[in-house]
């Protein structure tokens, strides 16, 4: 299922480049540079927490993960992340 939708997003991206959509980017060294420093500073880990949670969403958030292809602990902080951020989007919505 994910191959699926890899493939499909895949295909997105190639129709919108063949479309002309991109453009090129000025100083492309300091703007790689630039947005490094900021991903690793958004993934930088520096503070550990525990919670309890039922065994249900464990097992649930586990299976999730394991259908994404990562661990359960970072899908957990991606959701955190998301949801800090507004970027959470629920399905269905």
């Amino acid at each position: 299922m994910k191959k699926d939708k890899k493939n499909e997003y895949e295909k997105e991206i190639l129709d919108s480049f063949n479309n002309g959509e991109w453009e090129s980017v000025q100083n492309l060294k300091s703007e790689l540079k630039k947005h490094s420093v900021y991903a690793k500073n958004t993934m930088k880990k520096d503070k550990r927490v525990n919670i309890r949670i039922s065994f249900q969403d464990l097992e649930g958030v586990q299976l999730k993960a394991m259908e994404e292809g990562m661990p359960y602990q970072t899908l957990l902080t991606s959701i955190i992340h998301k949801y800090i951020t507004g970027r959470y989007i629920e399905k269905g919505r």
